[in-house]
This record gives structure tokens, sequence and C-alpha cells, in this order.
């Protein structure tokens, strides 16, 4: 990727970028190959033939459309490119490219940049995923239903075989995207993802990432522009012979999420570029803030009243600070028990639990606010009456509100984890 046509891409008028076309299913005899499933490497002459003809020979015994394989060679210094050159010419549909600069991401790019096949995948040489998951992978972006799918190893359904370190970084790691960029989708890091190739034209530009977080940019660009990402469970064998290296590879995450937490933050992205201009597109993206923030305030408005009416009714047993709490405990659980069905459209109890949770540490937010406000006006004017007491209250119980409004949006209920559930995963 060029840093000119990146560059030239963000800095273009958005009104100028065309919206994605309406998604379609492809024709049943499509003249290219259908599916191009490209096999980053990296060194890998022991593991890439057994690897290039297992994929070979399953794709050409149960995929019902045209293939390709695709051999993307980034700067391997062993036998890997004569072997891949071998295969090319030995198995039918079968391609390869030679990178002069490492990195995965940068193998990806290339690979898929040059592709015309209508969808493009990748999976990882070791195989650690089982292929019987890679036609339900697919399946989605041919049918017109998805634009991006990715394999999951922490859904329900999947069944994963690894060491308690490998877990504990993976589920860290997503956690970690969870909480500071607010994703919805479950497993960033599973080497077994598939794009249409009209999003790939459009998200590639925008992906900095030329190694490991290329994947996580890349789903993190596409869900904020609203686009359908699809889940698939997967059966997973870890490679004992992996080449990461953990600490480096962490390192450089991190700065990746920070720098394109920062672009997002700044609006450096032009995601409204990648948005459908189909007809379904409201369907799919949840309600637009305004009609997000009329709602909440209606919610806010209801349980305001009863947090008062609490706080009147307790005040005289329990004393100010203690009734202000209990009073602020219950309204915000049925404020966030509303909002989870009426605002954000949540149904069904898939995270609920996690959803009272975080509801309840943003709460913790609006009891600090409202604890302090009580706490500096007693400490200013102690004899202040119960009348200036509630107009203190209500002053901080409205920033408590916007701020709880904000976290609700971008933290509790993120934008796409509705629609995460109705696509597959868990």
């Amino acid at each position: 990727m060029s840093t000119e046509r990146r560059s030239a891409l963000i800095d273009r008028p958005t009104s100028e970028l065309a919206a994605l076309p309406r998604r379609a299913p492809l024709p049943a005899h499509h003249p290219d190959p259908v599916l191009d499933v490209v096999v980053p490497v990296y060194n890998e002459e022991n593991d890439l033939e057994p690897c290039v003809r297992r994929l070979h020979a399953h794709l050409g015994e149960t995929f019902p459309y045209s293939f390709r394989i695709t051999i993307a060679d980034n700067a391997s210094t062993d036998g890997t490119p004569r072997i891949a050159a071998r295969l090319a010419a030995e198995l039918p549909g079968t391609d390869w490219i030679r990178l002069a600069e490492k990195g995965r991401g940068r193998a990806l790019h290339a690979a898929w940049s040059r592709s015309r096949a209508p969808v493009l995948a990748y999976l990882d040489v070791d195989l650690s995923t089982d292929l019987a998951a890679l036609l339900p992978l697919v399946a989605p972006l041919i049918s017109g239903h998805s634009d991006i799918a990715i394999g999951t190893r922490l859904a329900r359904g999947s069944r994963v075989v690894r060491g308690p370190k490998r877990e504990l970084i993976s589920r860290c790691y997503n956690g970690l995207l969870r909480s500071t960029l607010a994703v919805g989708f479950s497993d960033a890091q599973c080497g077994f993802k598939a794009v249409r190739r009209d999003v790939a034209e459009r998200l590639l530009p925008l992906v900095e990432d030329q190694g490991w977080f290329f994947d996580t940019e890349l789903l993190v660009i596409a869900e904020r522009a609203g686009l359908r990402i699809h889940e698939v469970p997967v059966d997973w064998v870890d490679d004992p012979d992996s080449r990461v290296r953990i600490v480096s590879t962490a390192l450089a995450d991190l700065r990746g999420m920070a720098r394109l937490g920062r672009a997002l933050a700044c609006g450096r992205l032009p995601l409204s570029a990648l948005r459908r201009s189909d007809g379904d597109l409201a369907r799919e993206l949840p309600a637009g803030l305004a009609r997000q923030a009329v709602r909440f305030a209606a919610v806010g408005v209801a349980s305001t009243l009863c947090y008062l009416l609490l706080y009147l009714g307790l005040r005289p047993a329990t004393g100010a600070q203690a009734a202000n709490a209990l009073a602020l405990l219950a309204s915000a659980v049925a404020n966030t028990a509303a909002n989870r069905r009426l605002t954000f459209g949540v149904r069904g109890r898939g995270g609920a639990l996690r959803h009272h949770l975080k509801g309840l540490a943003a709460f913790l937010v609006g009891l600090a606010l409202t604890s302090g406000s009580l706490a500096a006006l007693h400490h200013s004017a102690p004899g202040a009456g119960r009348e200036v007491e509630l107009v203190t209250l209500v002053a901080a119980n409205l920033a408590a509100t916007l701020l709880r409004f904000l976290l609700f949006r971008a933290w509790v209920f993120p934008a796409r984890d509705n629609d995460r559930r109705t696509t597959g995963s868990s």
C-alpha cells in the first residue's frame, strides 16, 4: 500500500466518494474464481507444501465454486520461494507472489489488492483452524448477507485446544479491545478471515499496519463504518511451533490500538465512504445519535423522577448521603434495563449481566458526581435547606446523565453489539 494512495483517500472529500453498492448474491456461474484464499508465509519450507496440498484437495472436493489459492511469500530466506513456485506449477488454480519486505499485513494487502475474485480470504499456513469452517466462513459473503467474515475461538460452539498461556493472552487482548475501542466482534486474532472484494478495495487504503495488527485495524474500521461482520465458531488446535514473538507483537498491538483510537477520536478516517447505499442500512445500524439521545432523555426523565421520590422518602430515615446512594442505585438498575431495551434495541438475555455490571460502573460515576456535589454544598453552606439540596442534586444528576449516555453508547452498548449477536456469535 502506498502512503500516497492512503492519503489521497483520507483527504478526498466524502461527497466525492460513492457509497458502496447494495450487497447482492454472486451468480452461480461466475466467469472468474469466486474465492481467492491467500496463505501468507515467511520461512515456512516445512509446513507450506502439506498445507497447500491439503487446502487444494479440500477445496476441490467440497467447495461448489471455482477458487484460487495464492501463496504470499513475504521475504522468506529459506526454501519457501522454491516450494511455492513448484506448487503453483503443479496444482491447478494455485499462484504465488513474492514480496521483498516482511509483514503478514503487507502480504495480505498485496495479494488481496491484485486479486479479481469477488471473495477474498486468508488462513494461516499451520492450518490450526479446521478447514470444515471454510465454506461457512465465505457463504455469507457469497450470498450477499455480510461484508466480512471471521473465525472465532471465543464463541459458544468453538472447540479450542491450546495451552493456558496462549489462552490467557488471547482473552486479555480481545478484552482490552472491547474496553478501549468498544468493539463488538469476539476474536480479532484468529488467522481465518474473509472479505468481499468491493469492501476490501475501500478498507485496505485505510489500514496502516503491515504486521500482525493488520487484522484488528481492518475489523475495527469496518465495524465503526457499520459494515456487517459475520462470526463463525471454529475448531482450532494450537501450533506449538508458532513463530509469533509474543512480547514484540503485544507492544506493536498496543501502539496500534493507541494510534487507531486517536484516528477515530479525531475523525481522520472517512468512515462514511464505507457505508452501503442500500435501503436496509437503517436496519443494519443502530439508531442514530439524535434518536438515541431522545430515547435516553425520556428514560432519564422517568428515572430522575423515580430517583427524587426515593430520595425524599429515604432522606428522613437514612440521612442525605445514604438516601442519595440507595435512590441512585435503584434508579440506575431500572435505567440500565430500560435503556438496554428502548434506547439501544438490545433484546434477549444474552449479555444482560455484563450490561448491568457496566451500567453499575456508570452508576458509580454518577454517585461520585452527586455525592461530591452534596458534600461541597454542605461544606460551603451547612444550613442549606431541602430545596437547595434538590436543585444541587438535579444539576449534578444532569451532568451524570450526560456522561452516562456517552458511556452507554461507547462502552456498555457498543454500536455493533446487538447486530453481532444476530450474526452467529455470542
